[in-house]
């Protein structure tokens, strides 16, 4: 019921922004008194404030004409809120309010939702990744190979060298706390794995156009990619990848999400 009442009360500005009002969600909360739902506010307020938030991105002061009688009106203060002000002024209301209670559990459910969202988005999308780099390291490898590459794990730490800013891939193990048995693939975010895929489709691209040959020549060039592709991050002041955490074995992420599927009702048409 909470979440229908909240929702129902939602508005759309001119440029299709959703909001609510203050005054509403007083007495959608049963705050007899508005007066101390400002209070309420203010407490959200600096809440807001402390996470790091512009407070005047989510309390936005407004005045509204309203209806005294037939004819007379009158101008009153209200204030324009975002859904999140909404999550923080329920938060900071009176726990004792049954309605106050029910509303806290309405937004920690829809928070739980989200980083759910959120996490299965990351996860399918490190997953996409994690396969296109299977695909796409076997180009480079069959690349380098016509191009006359013979030592190709010295081939392979070149790229590692000119991303990673000089490390190799033994101490990018031990710099993401891996262990020597562990891919460093299988433990990145889609972040790091975006660049690596970067890195190994723009050298074999490299190889195959300038016609690259000999052992030498091609490893410089991985290096040299690598090295472009770090420098490309650092100019949109990106993390550096030796810096991006380790994340859980993509295999384990595969089953999760594999289960998850199983687990998900399926509708019958």
């Amino acid at each position: 019921m909470s979440n229908i009442v909240f929702e129902r009360s939602r508005n759309l500005d001119d440029n299709y922004q959703e909001y609510w009002t203050a005054r509403q969600l007083s007495r959608d909360l049963e705050y007899d008194e508005y007066r101390n739902f400002l209070k309420v506010i203010e407490k959200a307020k600096i809440a807001c404030e402390m996470s790091g938030h512009e407070v005047s991105d989510h309390f936005v002061d407004i005045t509204e004409m309203v209806k005294l009688g037939s004819t007379a009106t009158r101008q009153i203060d209200n204030i324009k809120l975002s859904r999140y002000a909404c999550y923080l002024i329920v938060q900071n209301a009176n726990p004792h309010k049954q309605l106050v209670a029910l509303w806290q559990n309405y937004f920690a459910m829809q928070t739980r939702k989200q980083e759910i969202a959120e996490q299965n988005s990351e996860d399918n999308k490190r997953l996409q990744l994690r396969n296109e780099m299977k695909t796409h390291n076997k180009n480079l490898a069959s690349a380098a190979s016509r191009a006359g590459v013979t030592d190709y794990s010295q081939f392979t730490e070149a790229g590692y060298y000119g991303l990673y800013g000089g490390l190799k891939s033994g101490e990018i193990h031990t710099k993401k706390g891996l262990k020597e048995h562990e891919k460093i693939l299988d433990h990145m975010n889609s972040e790091e794995l975006a660049a690596n895929l970067f890195r190994a489709t723009q050298t074999e691209a490299k190889i195959k156009r300038d016609q690259i040959k000999g052992q030498k020549n091609a490893t410089r060039t991985h290096y040299e990619v690598g090295k472009k592709v770090r420098d490309t991050i650092k100019d949109f002041w990106g993390t550096m990848p030796e810096d991006l955490p380790a994340v859980e074995n993509i295999k384990t992420t595969e089953k999760r999400l594999k289960h998850d599927d199983t687990d998900t009702p399926q509708v019958l048409t």
